[in-house]
């Protein structure tokens, strides 16, 4: 294993949450196997969709343009201080007892363009990826996140 990195923040969409942007901050994530995130509104609907994470890299390329965005306003569950589009679909990352796979990049969804009309067009193919949970485990803010190799 090798340290690429660590975890900035943490965001979940509750369950009875109306609207899923940004995502409200929480204390920690509970990674469930085969379930989702613990009381998040998306568990369960698509294993291979159940964690998104996103680095700084994304936020900096809106900024970069004039569009200032609060840390969870690309729906990440997972803000990190590196590049997970560095990283090829099939990739692990540990992070803390849980284990994700990075199964594809997370397309752009046009409701970003509450935030600016553009901002779809300006992350297309670099919004975040999105995970499997492969192992159950807490994450926290701060917490570690290490490469898998094989």
């Amino acid at each position: 294993m090798k340290q690429i990195g660590k975890v900035l923040e943490i965001f979940s969409a509750k369950k009875d949450s109306i609207s899923s942007l940004p995502r409200p901050k929480v204390e920690k994530l509970n990674l469930i196997k085969d379930y989702g995130i613990e009381l998040d509104k998306f568990a369960l609907k698509n294993l291979d969709q159940t964690v998104m994470i996103v680095g700084l890299k994304s936020y900096q390329i809106a900024k970069n343009y004039g569009i200032n965005l609060e840390f969870g306003s690309l729906g990440e569950n997972i803000l990190l201080d590196f590049d997970p589009h560095d990283f090829e679909v099939g990739i692990k990352l540990q992070i803390e007892e849980g284990i994700l796979e990075i199964t594809q990049i997370c397309t752009v969804c046009n409701h970003l363009s509450i935030f600016d009309e553009n901002l779809p067009k300006l992350l297309k193919g670099h919004r975040g990826v999105y995970c499997r949970i492969l192992e159950s485990g807490l994450v926290l803010k701060d917490t570690k996140v290490n490469l898998i190799k094989g």
